[in-house]
């Protein structure tokens, strides 16, 4: 709950930019944790709750977001919750189980879209474009990112061989790992690194063919997750130039209000 002090614009802008350092960070340490050895990879889950938990805690608040009545952020909220249980249901089934991805298909794509949306209004509201900011403007687009590689990885559980890479043996996006014939590929064994690395090129728009989509629902995930990244950077962009531009008028008038140098001084004295 936000403090007395957070209510005056000066305190509702410290909380905003400190938002932006929390969520700009959590995004970082996602993507370090692909990185990690496959049997450290579950703590992957832990950050995801995270970035939940902040994203809600702030743009979930009553008043945190102009133009957001009390009952929409009650709905964002449940909708956050509900996202988050349906990852924890997918995170921990086996593979064979590929129905439990659908609803986190579903509640996920709703609750990062309506997140990006609630942030780009916080973006709006940012007199000056400074470090925080920017902070603010960057964690959106990993933010972005993340889940375009979530819902990839979903994909690839509930239709096997949606993607194909040339770095896998096979193709297959499933880690290597030696296991027992009793003993159940779990989801967390997929490799989200190369999925993940796949979604960010999508977002970039960049694309080097060494991982593609196979089915058709990959690739129109593709297609909506590239135009959806230049859409990002398009608003964001626009948003942050014409504060910016805001900012150095305002400053023009300021020095152009202020005095010259000597005048209104009396005459020097003897």
């Amino acid at each position: 709950m936000a403090s007395s002090g957070d209510q005056t614009p000066g305190g509702r802008r410290r909380r905003r930019h400190r938002f932006y350092g929390q969520l700009l960070l959590i995004c970082l340490l996602s993507m370090v944790t692909f990185t990690l050895p496959l049997s450290l990879k579950t703590l992957g889950i832990v950050v995801h709750v995270l970035l939940v938990a902040v994203l809600v805690n702030h743009l979930g608040q009553p008043g945190a977001v102009p133009g957001s009545s009390r009952g929409h952020d009650r709905v964002y909220r449940a909708l956050g919750i509900g996202a988050l249980a349906a990852q924890l249901l997918w995170w921990l089934t086996p593979l064979s189980l590929t129905n439990t991805g659908v609803p986190l298909l579903v509640l996920w794509t709703l609750f990062v879209g309506w997140s990006t949306g609630r942030l780009v209004r916080l973006l709006a509201l940012e007199t000056e474009v400074n470090g925080r900011v920017l902070m603010g403007a960057a964690a959106g687009f990993l933010m972005l990112g993340l889940a375009a590689g979530l819902l990839m990885g979903v994909l690839e559980t509930v239709e096997p061989g949606s993607f194909t890479s040339v770095h896998n043996e096979g193709g297959r996006l499933l880690e290597p790992r030696q296991l027992g014939r009793l003993t159940p590929q779990m989801i967390w064994q997929l490799d989200f690194a190369r999925l993940n690395y796949f979604a960010f090129i999508t977002l970039t728009t960049t694309g080097y063919g060494d991982v593609l989509p196979v089915t058709q629902a990959a690739q129109l995930t593709s297609v909506m997750v590239a135009v959806i990244g230049q859409i990002y950077l398009a608003v964001v962009m626009g948003v942050l130039i014409s504060r910016f531009t805001l900012q150095e008028a305002e400053e023009d008038e300021e020095r152009k209000a202020a005095p010259a140098p000597g005048v209104g001084e009396g005459p020097p004295e003897h």
